[in-house]
């Protein structure tokens, strides 16, 4: 079968501030409000989920992720006001790129060897 996939990311810099797993990761924080279970969720260590989470706050006016330490009742993280936004256009911008291109990926695959 012949797929497309889009890959969008948006630089700052030299750095990604928002690309496919950037927002996947935004995603899973929402849905877990954890950065751990969220890594786990993606299959990636805390520290490389943490790791994104700081190169997203520092690429953005304010932070897009808050994360409380952990203590009796354990730490959490929640995506911010801006965190939603950001990760509710990046989905808004790879479907419309999507869309775009739609046609030009029909064209390709006419031309493609069938696998």
């Amino acid at each position: 079968m012949i797929k497309a996939r889009l890959r969008l990311r948006l630089m700052a810099g030299d750095e990604i501030a928002i690309g496919p797993g950037k927002a996947d990761l935004l995603a899973a924080i929402a849905e877990t409000g954890s950065i751990a279970a969220a890594g786990r969720r993606l299959d990636m260590s805390y520290r490389r989920a943490w790791l994104l989470v700081e190169t997203m706050n520092r690429c953005f006016r304010s932070p897009v992720v808050e994360a409380a330490k952990g203590g009796a009742k354990g730490g959490g993280a929640c995506l911010t006001v801006l965190g939603a936004d950001v990760l509710d256009r990046y989905r808004r911008m790879e479907e419309k790129a999507g869309r775009a291109i739609a046609g030009e990926v029909v064209g390709l695959r006419r031309r493609m060897v069938r696998r």
